[in-house]
């Protein structure tokens, strides 16, 4: 006969564990303690077996019934209740331990074995920090709603391109955990469109020769600091991103044979770059490796030589020397160069791209274009030098045109 409630409310324990049946499997269990624990036999595979559903009152009748109705449905589709038990609590355990923070961390730990730079590794770790919301979510577990609000608390601070880039960062890791089987979408994908499309932003650069020379002749009375100085003034002449400049080292450094030779990981596009140094970038060096030399970084930071000059270092220096935000910047050094060696007609475009290392599509032809333009990219760095010494002096250059 079923169990009803009252039933159940006035059963009291015997002198040995005793079962009351309430049909299709289920019944109840009463230990010598008082405890009345419910059990769904069943038979699987030519095996009895017993599935424990809780203990009474904690799970009512009602509730132990749905519970055994769950199991039979697993029975009828070919599965073991107990087995189906254990890989749920497998799996809620795993998905526990699989917390956003702990994949983003282990994507990020896979990209620098893969050789990514220290600076895009830095970038990556902020994004991180800037989803703290979601940190202890079970990576399985995120919605595309609970992304979108911790991205909405970025956008509620103005910074629409962070946010951006949050999202892209998100997606990655979560694309990471699909391929590692944590995880079983991409939420973040569903989301394009709901951020505010931040303008694009151009790095602020001096395109004008007479600004040029005067910015150049500013950088040379800069009272600040000798070493944020002498970073002010390479920069131009180099063309490289403000990141690799001030994380080099002077093992990288050939002085006698006046090449810089920066490994993949520090480089954005993760392959070596070779830099051509002009007589007046040799100068520059001479003064700080009595500064800095001869190991360890060659911009050092102001507090301790054992960390690179900081990335803000060098645009603070041009705030202070009365250049706003809008008018220069140290990555907008690379586009003063770009766009004079370009409108000079004097360098083919595939020398100036390879000497502003960006990157080449096919890794073929950019192991071959590396060779074939090494001398006309010294020549063509020397020329920049002496050109940038003209624009110092206030020598009257004429617009550039390639006609000229």
């Amino acid at each position: 006969m079923a169990l009803t409630d009252m039933k159940i409310r006035n059963i009291r324990p015997a002198d040995k564990v005793t079962q009351h049946t309430d049909g299709r499997g289920l019944y109840l269990e009463v230990q010598l303690s008082g405890s009345k624990l419910w059990r769904y036999k069943y038979r699987y595979m030519g095996k009895q077996k017993r599935l424990a559903l809780g203990r009474y009152p904690d799970v009512s009748l009602a509730e132990a019934r749905k519970r055994r109705d769950d199991a039979r449905s697993k029975l009828d589709a070919g599965r073991d209740p107990l087995v189906e038990r254990k890989r749920e609590k497998l799996v809620a355990a795993f998905s526990a331990a699989n917390t956003f923070a702990e994949i983003a961390r282990e994507y990020i730990d896979k990209r620098v074995a893969e050789g990514q730079s220290q600076a895009t590794t830095q970038k990556a770790n902020w994004l991180l920090e800037q989803l703290k919301p979601i940190w202890t979510f079970p990576v399985a577990d995120i919605k595309p709603v609970d992304l979108l609000a911790a991205l909405k608390r970025i956008e509620a601070q103005g910074k629409y391109e962070t946010a951006r880039r949050c999202r892209s960062f998100a997606g990655r890791v979560f694309r990471y955990a699909v391929a590692t089987g944590r995880g079983e979408q991409d939420p973040s994908a569903i989301l394009r469109g709901a951020l505010v499309v931040p303008k694009v932003k151009h790095h602020a650069a001096i395109l004008d020769p007479k600004e040029m020379g005067e910015l150049l002749r500013a950088m040379d009375a800069y009272t600040g600091h000798a070493i944020t100085r002498l970073a002010m003034q390479v920069s131009p002449h180099v063309m490289a991103r403000p990141s690799e400049l001030r994380m080099a080292e002077w093992s990288e450094f050939d002085l006698d044979n006046a090449v810089w030779k920066i490994p993949a990981e520090r480089m954005k596009m993760r392959r070596p770059h070779e830099v051509p140094l002009s007589r007046q970038v040799l100068a520059y060096l001479q003064d700080l490796f009595a500064l800095t030399g001869p190991d360890g970084f060659v911009f050092p930071a102001f507090h301790t030589w054992r960390r690179p000059m900081s990335e803000n270092t060098v645009n603070q220096a041009f705030r202070r020397m009365g250049y706003a935000t809008g008018e220069v910047t140290a990555h907008g050094l690379r586009t003063t160069a770009s766009t004079f060696l370009n409108e000079s007609g004097k360098w083919s475009p595939d020398a100036i791209e390879r000497s502003l290392a960006h990157a080449d599509a096919n890794s073929v032809r950019a192991v071959y274009n590396r060779g074939r333009y090494w001398d006309e990219r010294v020549a063509m760095h020397q020329w920049w030098s002496d050109h940038l010494d003209m624009l110092r002096d206030g020598a009257e250059i004429m617009p550039i045109s390639r006609s000229a």
